[in-house]
């Protein structure tokens, strides 16, 4: 029975182009596991879209003499083709700069308020001495007063976990030039976590099945809950929609605050614009939203640095809105809205040893990857070698190595034999007569793999279950080496079995993979005779930003912007063996992926650094 499966994906930061590390971390998981899903037949919605808001904007639109709305444009631009490139299948990629995102963020933020979970305080702010302008917490850096860890940051330290101010950092600096904060009294609105406490730690004690490394560091942050901030003093944001508030300049939400609602706003856009079949259907979003885990499933893909607004200020957030928390309190407009089912988080690819680093130059990105060497090898690395429970490295020898004896030696040579002796002594799928022992063993293991992979995916094993579908393709290489088809011409009768037998094997195999390389898959299905789409790309469509019936404070102008979307339901890739057809016709087939020079993993290409 079809399920509605929400796909909710950590939205990139448009100050600049994304690296191979953030991609590693929420893309190509996410769209792994969407694919599988959908070729089991459930109903994804997969959403995101560029975070534009916040400081670190601000800071770049400096650097390049731009405005902060300027910059936001171009990068959105980039990020959007990068994505498209590495085929990330997202239902709709937007941008929290749109009118309904600030609509919807704003609905929040009043259904919160008037719920008495969010309370005045005056705290203390950083401020940068050269430029006046306030330093967001994750821009300030210290010791920890906790752990004693030098290289914590102003909300959290990564090294004991702990929720920190930055006026609490011992010898706080500014990550941006070094200087020394000077702090002074601001009023904010705090999000009131420990009210939240009890029903937050409620629902987190039944996520059993959770990455063990998300749920322990999720449990742990409820030892020390505090209020949090969720107001900034900055003028590029979201206006704070209150009296005495709306129209102040140097008030906005805190970018953290309005990032994990574009959850939300994105799913409500997307049925504005194409939620019945392409078409408008503005309630259909409500069908991922509303019912909990037996009615629709929630999974949100991050990096393991983001954890805390994933497992901790959203699912606070949502409970808020809901009222579920001591101060009691009704749900908004939108009704009671799903918690999350799993936070998928992925642990950090570092470079050579060193972490990816655009200031120090140690980048690899993700345009710059997909002209040299496409989507398919990157998202296999990422998937059989990526960070998936540990930091993970990235070094062009193992990159090579993986392309070069993985997927060119193991698996693009079993489909170019099998096919290219097939085509040259039949020319089309040829009939299996009488099977052997060894070919039935070979099909049943190839058949049993659907369940052991799908039950890997359906769990994000992301790595178990590529080398699952990889056992597959050595198994039939092997099965080919040992029955020597090239030998027996003078028998066709055995030879056409045992191309069948592979070419079967390598159809399953097709299958087994598509998640992870969606577009090979898409080549060998063709290869094997199948016409139309068997794994749909998303495309890039300009849309018009609402122009009437947003109801908002300080809504930007309506503009023109590029999203990611794609018409999925008419791929025909389903999880589960698709018997070929004795008398298709086969061409000669082209290689599916070249071998790269093994001098690369000394050097990288030109353009990238070595680490």
């Amino acid at each position: 029975m079809s399920k509605p499966v929400l796909t909710a994906v950590a939205w990139p930061y448009a100050n600049g182009p994304r690296h191979i590390g953030h991609v590693s971390g929420f893309g190509v998981p996410a769209d792994v596991f969407s694919r599988y899903q959908r070729m089991a037949g459930n109903d994804v919605l997969m959403v995101s879209g560029t975070d534009e808001h916040g400081t670190p904007i601000l800071v770049q639109a400096d650097q390049e003499g731009v405005t902060a709305r300027e910059l936001a444009d171009r990068y959105n631009k980039v990020i959007v083709q990068d994505l498209q490139g590495l085929g990330l299948s997202y239902d709709l990629f937007t941008r929290t700069s749109t009118r309904n995102h600030y609509a919807v963020v704003q609905e929040l933020f009043r259904t919160v308020h008037r719920n008495g979970y969010f309370v005045p305080r005056t705290t203390m702010s950083a401020i940068s001495p050269s430029t006046g302008r306030t330093l967001p917490d994750r821009y300030i850096e210290g010791t920890c007063p906790i752990c004693g860890y030098d290289g914590a940051r102003g909300d959290q330290c990564d090294n004991c976990g702990n929720q920190l101010d930055p006026i609490d950092l011992i010898n706080p600096r500014s990550r941006i030039n070094g200087e020394t904060p000077i702090f002074t009294e601001s009023e904010h609105y705090f999000l009131d976590l420990p009210a939240l406490a009890d029903a937050l730690g409620s629902w987190l004690r039944t996520r059993t099945d959770w990455r063990p490394n998300v749920l322990r560091f999720s449990l742990n942050l409820l030892d020390d809950l505090k209020p949090r901030a969720m107001t900034r003093d900055i003028d590029w944001g979201i206006p704070v929609p209150l009296d005495g508030w709306r129209d102040r300049p140097d008030k906005k939400l805190y970018v953290w605050f309005d990032a994990v609602i574009g959850y939300l706003s994105a799913s409500i856009e997307w049925a504005r614009r194409f939620g019945n079949h392409g078409q408008p259907d503005p309630e259909a979003w409500q069908r991922w939203w509303h019912g909990g885990d037996e009615q629709a499933r929630a999974y949100y893909f991050m990096g393991k640095d983001n954890i805390t607004f994933h497992s901790q200020i959203w699912p606070a957030e949502l409970l808020a809105y809901d009222g579920r928390g001591a101060h009691g309190g009704t749900a908004g407009t939108f009704g009671a809205l799903n918690l999350p089912t799993e936070v998928v988080s992925s642990e950090f690819l570092t470079m050579s040893g060193s972490k990816f680093s655009t200031s120090r130059r140690t980048v690899i990105y993700v345009g710059d990857f997909l002209r040299e060497f496409g989507p398919d090898s990157l998202r296999y690395f990422i998937a059989v070698a990526g960070p998936e429970n540990q930091d993970a490295d990235f070094t062009w020898e193992e990159f090579i190595r993986r392309n070069n004896f993985e997927l060119a030696n193991e698996w693009g040579n079993l489909v170019n034999r099998s096919v290219s002796m097939t085509h040259k002594n039949f020319g089309a799928i040829p009939a299996p007569v009488v099977r052997t022992d060894a070919d039935v063993a070979l099909l049943k293991a190839s058949e049993a793999a659907f369940a052991t992979v799908g039950d890997l995916l359906g769990r994000s094993r992301f790595k178990q279950a590529a080398t699952e579908a990889m056992r597959v393709v050595g198994l039939a290489n092997k099965y080919i080496s040992e029955s020597e088809p090239w030998k027996i011409k003078d028998d066709p009768d055995r030879q056409g079995t045992v191309l069948h037998t592979a070419l079967q094997v390598v159809d399953d195999a097709k299958t087994l993979l598509t998640p992870f390389l969606p577009h090979s898959s898409q080549k060998i299905f063709e290869a094997l005779g199948g016409q139309g789409v068997w794994a749909a790309q998303p495309e890039i469509r300009t849309v018009t930003d609402f122009a009437d019936d947003v109801e908002g404070v300080g809504v930007p102008d309506v503009v023109d912007y590029p999203v990611l979307t794609g018409d999925y339901a008419r791929e025909q890739a389903t999880w589960a063996r698709r018997d070929i057809e004795v008398g298709t016709p086969l061409a000669k087939p082209t290689p599916l992926f070249g071998k790269l020079d093994a001098k690369l993993g000394e050097t990288g290409p030109d353009w990238a650094p070595i680490g």
